[in-house]
């Protein structure tokens, strides 16, 4: 399973991601970028929206956003 994430650690609150696709991003409270949902996967997406969400991870200025490899229990 390939989640969504982001390394708040490296975010900088610039908001591109969420401009890009905001059914995925949002700025938190914090200021910083993070995903809506964390049950979201890649491997449920739709075409388009894994396209955006690959344009975002492209798209982020200090490469936060990442794709996480979890392996299904």
């Amino acid at each position: 399973m390939k989640k969504v994430k982001v390394n708040q650690d490296l975010c900088i609150g610039c908001g591109a991601c969420q401009a890009i696709i905001d059914s995925v991003f949002q700025l938190g409270d914090n200021g910083l970028a993070e995903t809506k949902d964390e049950n979201n996967t890649i491997d449920t997406m739709e075409e388009d929206v894994k396209d955006e969400v690959m344009d975002a991870l492209e798209g982020c200025p200090t490469s936060a956003i990442f794709i996480e490899e979890k392996e299904e229990n």
